[in-house]
């Protein structure tokens, strides 16, 4: 049984079609736990722009989801962290392009004051579930 997305009518709408409010995941499914990922891609440099950071987050998150036999429409929760809210925009893009077509799932996103480096301008943890 895939996972169970909710948005109940009682309360206000998502503030975005990327997530819903609650997901439900069956019983017995295997659960995937994806630490924070940031912008340094696999040559270790971190570029300048946050859409690049950003789209290397991703592609971590996705590549972390297909070795374990996973995909986007298995997601569960993620939580993104951005350290200038002018970023929020441009996050919710890439979060798009990268996701495709695959169900939302529930998210969280905080403006904090500082990663930890100051380089790094976005982080994204993610939980997943499948059957």
């Amino acid at each position: 049984m895939p996972l169970k997305r909710f948005n109940p009518k009682k309360i206000a709408p998502p503030n975005s079609p990327t997530y819903h409010h609650g997901i439900e995941a069956t019983p017995n499914m295997r659960w995937l736990t994806i630490a924070g990922q940031i912008g340094r891609g696999p040559d270790g440099k971190t570029p300048a722009s946050f859409e690049a950071q950003c789209e290397i987050a991703w592609d971590n998150i996705l590549a972390i989801l297909a070795e374990s036999g996973m995909g986007p429409q298995d997601l569960v929760k993620t939580t993104t962290f951005l350290t200038r809210k002018e970023d929020i925009v441009a996050s919710r893009n890439v979060r798009v392009k990268k996701l495709g077509d695959a169900p939302a799932c529930a998210s969280t996103l905080l403006v904090i004051s500082a990663l930890a480096a100051p380089e790094f301008l976005v982080e994204i943890e993610a939980t997943a579930a499948k059957d």
